[in-house]
């Protein structure tokens, strides 16, 4: 190395030069790159030695034992979720032998999954939903295909971002940034449904959704939007909507008693099949539709509201042309109320994961 320093001193860093000059000095030796006459320079100037980096030298090196086996062991044990970090610090063990234990005992860091509150009343009221499914299953076991799933849902300019998963490939740093605050903002109220193998609109709805307005919408737009599907469907399907205020206001309430009688699903006793609040997991519209389609929509930033309206009418004749999509939201939903009614009526979704992975 003394003589490789030497060389590129005397070639004036040039390292390609020191190449040639120290094959002719040294013609028996193995010739090295002219990258590592610059990497050699580099470490003496920054660590005053030429001898190579230390790995981790911010924490001393740690020989696994039984005894830091049983520390690490206990302290994941008292605090399952503790980083590796903090274990480093406090038990004051090297990460690589962390790591080792942890992988020869089977422990993984699972990532935790966000899950809707869920209100003591709410568990009985899931298990009645899944029993009724399942009822109505014996006798038509086509039934979950006749209910027509709806939801709103409210696009703005932002939209969905998700930073972990944006990077910019660059051999230095561009310091990019992506604007989520405008001066002007825009939003668009936008319903839509889903029934067996069809989605029903999408249609922009009021910013400012109440029960008149929502009920205007029931009477004069619906009946449009659903003279695409078959009639005998139209004849049997099923309403389903949340229990968002407007939904549960006595003219609306009252005009699906005339349109669907008995044939319903909302907020509260008054309606035929009560849905359980606090269960976005259980309606393909939370669980499917409203991420896969904003997913697509805010692919790339919206410019103006038409903008913003005409990707959204794109990407749902994206999903809406891809007839696998209902076949596998058909059997998911099933599978869900299967593990609703099997854990209690609480929440399924970290099992339904694993379940899905395995």
């Amino acid at each position: 190395m003394t003589d490789m320093l030497l060389t590129y001193g005397f070639c004036r860093g040039n390292g390609r030069k020191s190449v040639r000059t120290y094959h002719d000095m040294f013609p028996n030796r193995r010739i090295p790159n002219h990258q590592t006459f610059a990497r050699i320079e580099r470490r003496l100037r920054e660590t005053g030695s030429l001898a190579p980096y230390m790995v981790n030298c911010g924490h001393p090196r740690t020989i696994r034992t039984s005894a830091a086996e049983e520390q690490i062991l206990e302290r994941i044990n008292g605090e399952p979720s503790i980083s590796c970090r903090r274990l480093c610090l406090e038990l004051n063990i090297s990460k690589s032998v962390i790591n080792r234990v942890t992988k020869d005992y089977l422990l993984h860091p699972y990532h935790l999954q966000k899950v809707q509150e869920l209100l003591p009343g709410d568990i009985q009221l899931r298990l009645d939903f899944c029993s009724f499914i399942n009822d109505q299953r014996t006798q038509d076991m086509f039934f979950h295909k006749k209910i027509l799933f709806t939801d709103e849902a409210c696009f703005t300019r932002t939209g969905i971002s998700n930073i972990h998963n944006e990077h910019v490939y660059a051999e230095v740093n561009p310091h990019t940034a992506k604007v989520r605050h405008h001066q002007k903002d825009f939003r668009i109220n936008v319903w839509a449904g889903i029934v067996d193998n069809f989605i029903v609109g999408p249609v922009i709805l009021p910013d400012r959704l109440n029960g008149e307005n929502y009920l205007n919408f029931l009477k004069n737009t619906m009946p449009e939007l659903l003279e695409d599907l078959t009639l005998a469907l139209r004849q049997k399907v099923w309403f389903m909507h949340d229990g968002a205020p407007p939904h549960h206001s006595v003219n609306v309430r009252a005009f699906l008693n005339q349109q669907y009688p008995n044939r319903w699903i909302g907020r509260g006793n008054n309606a035929p099949v009560q849905w359980p609040p606090r269960s976005p997991d259980m309606t393909p519209m939370d669980y499917f539709f409203w991420g896969s389609l904003k997913e697509k929509v805010y692919s790339t930033s919206v410019n103006n509201r038409d903008d913003l309206w005409q990707r959204i009418q794109q990407c749902t004749n994206v999903i809406r042309n891809d007839k696998e999509v209902f076949q596998r939201l058909q059997l998911n939903f099933l599978h869900r109320i299967n593990l609703c009614r099997r854990l209690g009526g609480s929440h399924f979704e970290p099992v339904l994961r694993k379940v899905n992975n395995n």
